[in-house]
This record gives structure tokens, C-alpha cells and sequence, in this order.
């Protein structure tokens, strides 16, 4: 029996990833609060309840910048807000942290709620004002945690990386392949 997937998230980048692994899957997306950190499990779980559907599989997932593992930057609130962020990263290492929540029918049959993080170490380049400024005048930035898309033109901004590229980007696929493979008995490639 072919199982319902639902992805609980309205990210483009998310669902070109969750593509990418030859899932077949539908988008809904939950009303939580998006100024809530930690929204992996909340995305899942509203959506999950809304579907009334037992052998539903719903995939939330939620990404966060810590450039002092303290404070939390996620979605800028304009233009400026991004090149106050650019700049405070700036020559700097910072974490991105995406939680993943998968819930559903898991393969013993029991009703399961799985939630991880995955955290990745990026650095970036030492940027002038100016380089700040123009990477926030492309837009990109204004709907991306941290104000930046690693995917993009902010990839020119990154000088290493220590963990999982696709984290960053906004879902990590290896990690969801197997916590679907092993968890909830779906094998996805």
C-alpha cells in the first residue's frame, strides 16, 4: 500500500530536496507561528492533526543561524535587518541548526513521533558594507534564515563548511532518508 507523504513546510528549497530523494508527496502548510524557534515538530504536528489520516506521513522542518550559539537569527524583517545580519556574520564561524520532524504510522505498525536536529558549522568571508548591501539588494535574502541562501549567490559569501551541506539549504536529506527508512519503513532514492 502506497502511504500518504505530506510536507509541512511552504519552502521551495525544501521541496526541490525532498524532490531530489524521488518522493511523491503533497504540501500543506501548518498557521503556527513563524517567529517560534523550534518549528519542526509544531509544522508537523498541526498538519498532521488537520489530515485525519492514519497512514499519513507528515515531514516538518524548521532552520535557525547562531552566530554566538546564544542568539537565534531567523528570517530578516527587511532589507536592512539582512545586511545588519551579513555584516554581523561576517568573517565569523555561526551554527545552522534544521530540525526535522517526521510523524506518522511507523513500520511496527504504532503511531510515531520522531524530532532531530542537525547542526552544521559555516564560515563566512570576510564581506565590506558594500558587498552586504548588494547581496541584499538581489532580494534573495528576505525569506531565508541568517539572510542568506547557501544554494544562491549567498554561496559566494561562504568560505567553509563543516557538516551538512543540504542543512543548510533547509532539509537534511541524509538524515530524513534514514529516520524515513528505518523508522517509518519508507525507502526513498
Amino acid at each position: 500500500m502506497k502511504r500518504r507523504m505530506v510536507l509541512a513546510s511552504k519552502s521551495p528549497r525544501r521541496r526541490e530536496l525532498l524532490e531530489m530523494l524521488g518522493a511523491q508527496f503533497e504540501v500543506i502548510t501548518s498557521d503556527c507561528d513563524e517567529n517560534i524557534t523550534g518549528l519542526a515538530l509544531r509544522k508537523a504536528e498541526a498538519v498532521y492533526e488537520r489530515l485525519n489520516d492514519p497512514d499519513a506521513v507528515v515531514i516538518g522542518s524548521d532552520t535557525i543561524v547562531t552566530p554566538d550559539g546564544v542568539k537565534a537569527l531567523g528570517k530578516p524583517r527587511d532589507r536592512g535587518d539582512a545586511v545588519r545580519t551579513l555584516a554581523e556574520l561576517s568573517g565569523k564561524w555561526h551554527s545552522v541548526c534544521t530540525g526535522i520532524a517526521v510523524i506518522g504510522r511507523a513500520a511496527d505498525n504504532t503511531s510515531k513521533k520522531i524530532a532531530e536536529t542537525v547542526e552544521t558549522k559555516v564560515k563566512f568571508l570576510d564581506l565590506t558594507k558594500e558587498e552586504c548591501e548588494h547581496y541584499a539588494d538581489t532580494g534573495e535574502p528576505l525569506d531565508k534564515a541568517g539572510s542568506y541562501g547557501i544554494q544562491g549567490r549567498g554561496g559566494a559569501l561562504v568560505e567553509k563548511i563543516d557538516g551538512d551541506y543540504y542543512s543548510v539549504v533547509g532539509l537534511p536529506v541524509s538524515r530524513l532518508r534514514v529516520t524515513l527508512r528505518d523508522e517509518f519503513g519508507i525507502n526513498l532514492l
